[in-house]
């Protein structure tokens, strides 16, 4: 489901919204000049024109686009009108804005689109959210599946430190931490479709402890905290991709 881009990205002005989170600060120290950060005054998702004008102004050939509404996962259902405002309808902004510059559009989606009921699951496989975060991403992939100059990333990444006291043991997934990740997005860029992108399948709990000897063991009740049990993807894909890059 992924195929190679043609794009020059040494040359090529490359956009990041949302560069103020979590991972955008990371990729900000991590990445050159062809980079470009907008504020939200300069680049609001929520107003098209303003996306249409500041990529036109700017000449941009990639936009990668980190913006909209995460944690804590209980806002997604608590407010769902942000959470379909900021994911959904900001997303759509966005992907409308790049079709009509001819931007390439890299949107980061989430592991949890997935079912999460037996693992390894393929770009390929059919999709069904276990919460109200996982819907609004996936409410993004829609419109970003309709443009064909995109890449979808479904991630699995997470802050080093970890940011918890406590970590699962009974849920298993392919966290890596955001310095890592950065080290294989760079080698996809120019990459279309879907790939899934993360580190080896483990229990959160025993990915925490390499770095965190001190973490302590927590049971996931799925129906309590609305996370999946098995959110585990096959990055065969991503492998095949780094061998031959």
């Amino acid at each position: 489901m992924v195929e190679n881009g043609s794009i020059m990205l040494k040359k090529s002005k490359i956009v990041v919204t949302g560069g103020s989170g979590r991972f955008g600060k990371i990729l900000r120290k991590n990445c050159n000049s062809n980079y470009l950060f907008p504020d939200k005054k300069e680049l609001n998702i929520l107003n098209y024109r303003s996306i249409f004008n500041y990529l036109k102004k700017k000449k941009a050939k990639i936009l990668i686009h980190l913006a909209g509404l995460s944690r804590p996962i209980q806002i997604h259902t608590k407010d769902i009108s942000a959470s379909i405002s900021l994911n959904i309808i900001g997303t759509a902004n966005v992907v409308m804005a790049c079709k009509k510059l001819n931007v390439k559009i890299i949107y980061f989606s989430t592991s949890y689109v997935y079912q999460g009921t037996k693992g390894n699951y393929k770009e390929s496989d059919p999709l069904l959210p276990s919460n109200n975060y996982a819907w609004s991403k996936l409410g993004g992939e829609s419109s970003v599946h309709m443009y064909k100059n995109s890449l979808i990333i479904r991630a699995s990444m997470t802050e080093k430190p970890f940011v918890h006291k406590q970590a699962f043991y009974n849920m298993e997934t392919n966290f890596i931490y955001h310095d890592e990740f950065i080290e294989l997005f760079k080698k996809v860029l120019n990459q279309k479709g879907v790939l899934n992108i993360g580190g080896p399948t483990n229990s959160v709990y025993n990915f925490v402890k390499k770095t965190n000897p001190q973490i302590k063991k927590k049971k996931l009740d799925p129906k309590k905290n609305k996370l999946p049990l098995k959110a585990s993807m096959n990055l065969n894909l991503l492998k095949s991709i780094l061998k031959n890059s």
